[in-house]
């Protein structure tokens, strides 16, 4: 059933996953390793930590491409072929978005992202058969410390991440995860997959497990009528994700019941054990995710959208965008809605302005809850990790 909102925003209902591959034309993958073992470095760097608890997350297009933007927030930021992405610029198009761990170690994932869609004769055609480009940008989250410091995704991670979206998350293989050393322990995961997977696995939020979430929602009736509108994010914040209550911030936003579960009143243990959980410990941190759309917006459109869903992250995180986080939002159009019959009517839109107005209007809002309701997704999906507490863990 559809949600109605006071503020003037179109109803919304989940999609049929409540996940971004929701929206036509989107597929992902994750690739990870996360050892039985695997143990946190101390935070004054003292000694490190030890096994493999990392991955990336890749989000492919229709292979055509989509328009796609993006918005940086945070202080810290780590990132590949954002500058690509000003509207001004030539290419219009992405392939695929690469989210990793790793750091800025982790961009090397984007190889194997680029080898798999060139194995597939994915990219920019620069003449001649099995000669084209990927438009791969991507973001990093600060993972280091959770397992040995220099066990971080590669493009064997890359390339599996990419396979796996497009075998709708079956096990990949292939040129690319087979070559590396250790690629036999990459396990790989598709679709809905959310929680400790991807790049996911090492994340933090906070004192408590971060983790991968998504959330997706069909608009109902207005200018975006009928459109889908998803997201997915890694979340892995120096800010709370729960507010003094116990109560992940973004739980306001929740559609049709998906939060199933949720205690909205913990009780005073409850809130004694959040507040006595360690500090991070780290300096860097991060959440990185995608918007997408099934729309047809203009890279000014998305850069917008991008801006907007930003909202979302600071509703679902306090603080967001700090000078420890790298804080990056994508936004990605690709325009495959067929709108049945005549859309509502929308008020005139002035010659000055873009064409589009109304119907980037409609999106913005549906945009900025599903980044917050992919965060409330990512919190509740979590399991403990090498002594990292999940919420539900803490919770009971």
């Amino acid at each position: 059933m559809a949600v109605g909102d006071v503020h003037g925003r179109p109803d919304a209902s989940p999609g049929a996953v409540n996940a971004i591959v929701d929206v036509p034309g989107i597929r992902v993958g994750h690739a990870h390793r996360l050892d039985a073992g695997v143990t946190v470095g101390a935070a004054d760097g003292s000694s490190d930590g030890g096994g493999w608890a990392t991955g990336c997350t890749v989000v492919r297009m229709p292979d055509d491409g989509a328009v796609a933007a993006v918005d940086v927030r945070g202080g810290g930021p780590g990132t590949r072929e954002t500058d690509l992405l000003d509207p001004a610029h030539t290419v219009q198009r992405v392939h695929a978005i690469l989210l990793t761990g790793g750091s800025a170690f982790g961009l090397a994932a984007a190889d194997g992202v680029m080898r798999r869609l060139e194995d597939e004769g994915v990219g920019i055609p620069m003449g001649g058969a099995g000669k084209a480009v990927p438009i791969v940008p991507g973001a990093v989250i600060f993972d280091l410390p959770v397992g040995g410091w220099r066990n971080r995704p590669d493009a064997a991670f890359g390339y599996a991440a990419t396979a796996a979206a497009a075998a709708g998350g079956r096990t990949a293989g292939g040129r690319g995860a087979a070559d590396a050393p250790g690629a036999a322990a990459i396990a790989t995961a598709g679709g809905d997959s959310a929680g400790c997977v991807g790049a996911g696995v090492g994340a933090r939020a906070g004192g408590l497990k971060g983790a991968v979430g998504s959330a997706s929602a069909v608009i109902d009736g207005g200018a975006a009528d009928g459109v889908t509108v998803g997201a997915i994010v890694v979340a892995n914040p120096v800010g709370s994700v729960v507010d003094q209550g116990g109560v992940p911030w973004g739980a306001g936003s929740e559609l049709a019941g998906e939060f199933a579960g949720l205690r909205r009143d913990p009780g005073p243990e409850v809130r004694a054990r959040l507040a006595g959980l360690a500090a991070k410990g780290t300096v860097l941190n991060t959440t990185i995710g995608v918007v997408a759309t099934d729309a047809a917006l203009t890279p000014a459109g998305c850069r917008r959208l991008a801006t907007v869903a930003h909202d979302g992250l600071a509703r679902a995180i306090r603080p967001a965008h700090s000078p420890l986080d790298g804080d990056t939002l994508f936004a990605v159009a690709t325009g495959l809605h067929d709108a049945p019959g005549a859309p509502d009517p929308a008020p005139q839109v002035p010659v000055e302005m873009p064409g589009d107005l109304a119907l980037l209007t409609a999106l913005c809002g549906p945009a900025a809850d599903c980044v917050e309701r992919a965060v409330v997704h990512a919190v509740l999906a979590a399991e403990s990790v090498a002594g990292i507490p999940s919420y539900r863990a803490v919770i009971g």
